[in-house]
């Protein structure tokens, strides 16, 4: 887990409200998500945030997007992949509010 998402945990059992881990989720991820996000999370600490060079990382680790499954990453899958599951969480959120 990384530093940011290990802080945030901590603050939301310090004040008693574990909900606010994760206030921003209107569901669950979905395993293909989760791996994703984790596999993003290494390969910005490996490599930096150029989307280019993300996008090579992500297809020499044969990480599975989450809404297409493919694994031939470049600039642009990113960027749709992203957009897309950002959306659909936005929807969640809108329609469950937060705490998920």
């Amino acid at each position: 887990m990384d530093a940011f998402k290990d802080r945030l945990a901590q603050r939301a059992a310090d004040t008693s409200r574990p909900a606010l881990a994760h206030q921003c989720r209107g569901r669950a991820l979905e395993p293909r998500e989760t791996a994703f996000a984790t596999a993003l999370m290494e390969v910005y600490g490996a490599v930096g945030h150029d989307w280019d060079a993300v996008a090579t990382e992500l297809a020499d680790r044969c990480v599975e997007a989450p809404r297409s499954g493919r694994t031939d990453w470049t600039a642009d899958l990113l960027h749709e992949e992203l957009s897309a599951t950002n959306a659909e969480l936005d929807a969640a959120y809108a329609e469950h509010g937060y705490g998920a």
